[in-house]
């Protein structure tokens, strides 16, 4: 159970759409259960039930807003409809899973919206349905973290309670990094045996790297005769945004192209300010529609991932395991004890900065524009370190083993399964 799915362009939502089809691929029948096109290109809607063999899609309608004032609808859909939705996608859930309370399942429960686990906890409470939990993103911390809430506000003290009855009820949690690990851990250490970390992942049959000269998408921006630095994806709170626009600015009178792709709630904020500073080294793009995905990745000489400070183990860039996939090298702004130094170090495929640390970043890009054949070493050696552990087959048997250890009922390479319910 997810709110977000294909066609929408949220990653969490693409990301579980791969895991579904790799898990059918297993054998085991898949059922998603998710909302209407929130986040998608030139689509409103999709089939409301969608039957791709081993996976079968059912979408619920949420909350329309054609109706309202075009002003008063984009306030709308920018605040409230997204809290609105969220809980009308967790009503919805519900009304769901007492209609298929008679099918034997296991319930794979994302934090989209935060507060979906819940439905886990009273499934298997009411229901007797095993649940497990696939957290995406840590709340309450992030709320707190940004200045939202108060660490002493009664909300964040209900929630954290709210959280570890859901936990210690939950066959599995499964979480993104050894560090996220760190911090349910700490806050529930009963939990710790049932904690499993499985990284997100990306598809290096589909993401293949195309040489700049080669590439439509990099002729088409004018990228191919310019050491380019790309970041894809969110640009939002949790991203530090602000050491990459101070390396932007040190590197103004350098042959360097610096391209933005995507959006986010720092997004306007870092454009206006390079248009305010006049600065021509950058490039902002919206997101690209996922077919062009193998060729935007694929458009740069380095690509950038960054985490904010106090961030690390509430957020898992999943923007990565695609530059991995490309071949690209890969600089990354995180803190001293972040899991993605880790993969780095071990993969040879580029450097870690910390925040703030504007001039090694800028240093760094120098460097690898001066040595071509370095950028190319760094490439291959992510790329190939990226086939051998976060590929989507892999990974859906770490997620097939895990879910499944505890039943004798399940066998992947057998004929007789549990469905699962995503």
């Amino acid at each position: 159970m997810t709110q977000f799915y294909p066609p929408d362009y949220a990653a969490t939502g693409q990301l579980i759409a791969e895991l579904a089809v790799q898990l059918g691929r297993l054998g085991l029948p898949i059922q998603v259960f998710t909302g209407q096109p929130s986040y998608a290109f030139q689509t409103k809607s999709a089939p409301e039930i969608e039957d791709l063999g081993q996976v079968v899609v059912r979408r619920c309608r949420l909350l329309p807003t054609t109706w309202l004032p075009p002003v008063v609808r984009t306030w709308f859909e920018k605040i409230l409809a997204k809290a609105v939705n969220g809980l009308l996608f967790f009503l919805r859930s519900a009304l769901h899973l007492l209609k298929a309370s008679s099918r034997g399942e296991v319930l794979l429960l994302t934090t989209a919206p935060p507060f979906l686990p819940i439905l886990g906890y009273l499934a298997n409470l009411i229901l007797g349905l095993p649940y497990a939990c696939l957290l995406y993103d840590l709340y309450p911390d992030i709320a707190v973290e940004l200045g939202l809430i108060p660490a002493t506000h009664w909300s964040v003290r209900l929630w954290d309670a709210i959280n570890r009855r859901i936990w210690k009820r939950a066959q599995q949690i499964i979480v993104l990094s050894t560090t996220m690990k760190h911090r349910v851990t700490a806050k529930c250490p009963e939990i710790i045996d049932k904690i499993g970390v499985i990284h997100s992942w990306a598809d290096p049959t589909w993401i293949l790297p195309i040489a700049k000269e080669d590439n439509w998408f990099a002729k088409q921006f004018n990228l191919v005769d310019t050491f380019t630095v790309l970041y894809s994806g969110n640009m939002g709170r949790c991203h530090d945004m602000e050491t990459i626009f101070e390396a932007v600015k040190l590197l103004q009178q350098k042959p360097i192209q610096f391209v933005f792709i995507g959006s986010g709630a720092k997004r306007q904020a870092f454009e206006s300010r390079a248009k305010k500073l006049g600065l021509r080294n950058c490039q902002f793009l919206p997101y690209q529609d996922k077919r062009n995905l193998p060729y935007s990745l694929t458009a740069c000489d380095l690509s950038l991932v960054s985490v904010s400070e106090g961030m690390e183990g509430l957020v898992a860039p999943s923007k990565l395991y695609g530059a991995l996939a490309a071949g690209r090298p890969v600089a990354i702004i995180c803190e001293s004890h972040s899991y993605l130094r880790g993969i780095l170090d071990q993969a040879g495929c580029g450097k870690a900065f910390s925040n703030g640390d504007a001039a090694g970043l800028a240093a760094f890009i120098l460097h690898l524009a001066a040595n071509p054949h370095l950028v190319k070493q760094m490439g291959k050696a992510g790329r190939d370190y990226m086939q051998c552990h976060f590929t989507p087959e892999l990974i859906a048997k770490q997620y097939s083993q895990l879910l499944f250890k505890k039943s004798n009922t399940i066998s992947v390479e057998g004929v007789t399964h549990k469905e699962v319910s995503v």
